[in-house]
This record gives structure tokens, sequence and C-alpha cells, in this order.
């Protein structure tokens, strides 16, 4: 069976190490020396090449679309985040051309720049050939429903791609008020991948849909990760309190992948509320393994068919990759 996974990372060393650190510290990224950071898995994002594809063959992942890993452009002031993403884009075309039947990409955009990184998404969609950009969080503390970040989305409509809305460390303020004062790692656990991206990921589209900047680009299609981030359970909720059709106007807009959550529970709720054909299959890697991600797309309770659209069909179709 054909299997695509949309949320898989990668880094350029020398770019990154292009970010000053008291940038990547202000932004809260764990130095990297720390056990509980990214150094742990530094040489993986790394990796474009045989070692990255041997572990896809292990797990009969045919497909990874490809995208930048933080620290990234959104971290540098507008006059030298457009060279940045440009240098990152280029990394991986080039990756991307060696392996074409094994990578696609997701545009990496200079976020402080809008009206640059607006052009970036175009050159990468019909230079490059990518199929869309992955947006990490919030940038200089805005959501997407800014207007200054109009330009970006008005292309991303007209090119017909989607963004993969990511989540991002939260704010200085927000992390100091929420997750601060439990020692450095479980902080910064708390704040990451242990609840604060989830709830800001959340957040983040609830905005877009309650802002009416959902509506504002109907064209305009987005997805998120990690089993929705806890929306599927909330949605009904949102209805009653707002007293409007919240869940509509998402599940109208919004595809999501399983990215690092591989239990019953949440995708079962995924599938109520979203349905099948809004449900595709993602791994995280490095950050989850392909192997239990592959182990629980091959134990899902659903049809063959259903299996197929989740495997690929519906990435195919939404990215409009080629078999």
């Amino acid at each position: 069976m054909r299997i695509v996974a949309l949320e898989e990372h990668f880094t350029v060393p020398s770019l990154v190490r292009q970010i000053g650190r008291d940038a990547i510290a202000a932004r809260g990224f764990p130095p990297p020396e720390a056990a509980w950071g990214p150094g742990r898995i530094a040489d993986k994002l790394a990796d474009l090449g045989d070692a990255r594809l041997r572990l896809m063959d292990d797990s009969g992942i045919t497909m990874q679309v490809l995208s930048v890993s933080g620290p990234g452009a959104d971290l540098l002031p507008p006059e030298q985040g457009p060279g940045w993403a440009r240098a990152a884009n280029d990394a991986l075309a080039t990756a991307i051309q060696a392996h074409p039947d094994r990578y696609a990409g997701f545009a990496h955009l200079p976020m402080t720049a809008p009206d640059a990184a607006a052009r970036e998404l175009e050159r990468c969609v019909s230079q490059l050939g990518f199929h869309g950009a992955l947006i990490n969080g919030l940038t200089d503390g805005r959501f997407l429903d800014d207007p200054v970040f109009a330009p970006i989305l008005q292309r991303a409509e007209a090119l017909g791609v989607p963004i993969y809305l990511h989540p991002g460390l939260p704010p200085a303020a927000v992390r100091q008020a929420y997750y601060d004062g439990l020692g450095a790692a479980d902080s910064y656990l708390f704040g990451a991948a242990g609840w604060g991206w989830h709830a800001e990921t959340a957040v983040h589209i609830l905005r877009l849909a309650v802002s009416g900047t959902m509506q504002r680009y109907p064209g305009l299609q987005w997805i998120i990760g990690h089993m929705g981030e806890g929306l599927p359970t909330m949605l009904a909720r949102c209805d009653q309190v707002f007293g409007r059709d919240i869940t509509g106007v998402i599940v109208d807009h919004v595809h999501v992948t399983t990215s690092g959550f591989f239990t019953l529970p949440p995708f079962l709720a995924l599938l109520h509320t979203f349905g099948v054909d809004r449900i595709m299959f993602s791994v995280d890697y490095p950050f989850a393994s392909n192997d239990t991600a592959r182990a629980f797309l091959d134990s899902l309770p659903v049809s063959p068919a259903d299996r197929t659209k989740i495997a690929h069909g519906n990435a195919d179709r939404l990215l409009r990759l080629h078999a």
C-alpha cells in the first residue's frame, strides 16, 4: 500500500548556525546540548539521504512531505529572513530532485516579511514544485488572522495550495504565565509537545474561524496535525457557546493528520467530527517513530477503502501528488 506522511521534518545545520543563540533562546528553544532538547535528534533532522530512506523502507512509508523544523526564518528580521528561507527551500528542492518518488515539500516562509513570504511561496510552488507551506505557529506574537499576513493567505488561495499550521513555541509571556517554574526540562515540555503546542494551535484555528478569516479565503485549505490538536472533542461546545456553526466552518476548511498521536480514542473523536475524507497519515518524524505510526495505521478499525484514503488517497488529492 502506498503511504504518504505529511508532517515530516528536516533542518539544514549550516543555516541554523546563522541564527544567533540569543534569538533561539528568546523564542523558547532549549540549547542544543540539552539532554531533553534537539541535540538528541539533530543527526536525523539533518539527514535527507540513505539513513532516512532506509527507515522509511523499513516501515513501508512511500513518501515524506518534508518541512523545516524550527528554529527558522521566523526568528530573523525582515531583511534577513527571505534569504534564509530561500536557502532552506533550495536545499529541500535538491533533496527532492535526487529522490522525486520519495520526497515532496512544503515551503518554508520568511514570516517576518509577509510580502516576501508570499513571493517565496509562489516561487516554491511554481518553480520548485512544492505542494503548499508549513507555518510554525505565531510570528512575533501574532496569529494569522492579523491583516499583516493577508498577502500570504491570498497567495496560497490563488495558487490552490494548503497551509499546514504546525505548532510553534508559545510567546514568552505565555510561557512565563502558564508553563514556567517546573524545572527547565518539564517547563519546556509542558509548553511544547506535552501540552502547549496543541492548545496554541487549537486556539489559532479557532481564531481563524471565529474572526472570519477562513470565510474570507474560501478556497484556502488548512492542515493541522496531532489528531486535530484537541479540537474534535471541543467543537460541539464551541458551537453551543458561540451560538453559530464553528464546526461547519472548520470542517470545511481543515484537514487533519495523525502525526505523533497513535492511540484510538483521539482517532475516533477525529473520525466522528471531521469524517474520513479529512484525515491523513503522518508520523512527525524524527520526533516520533515510523514503526509505531505504521503499526497504528494498520490497526485502525476502518474499512480497507477508508484505510487507503488515510494512507495516501486524501493526501494525493489535496496536495496533487502523483503516485
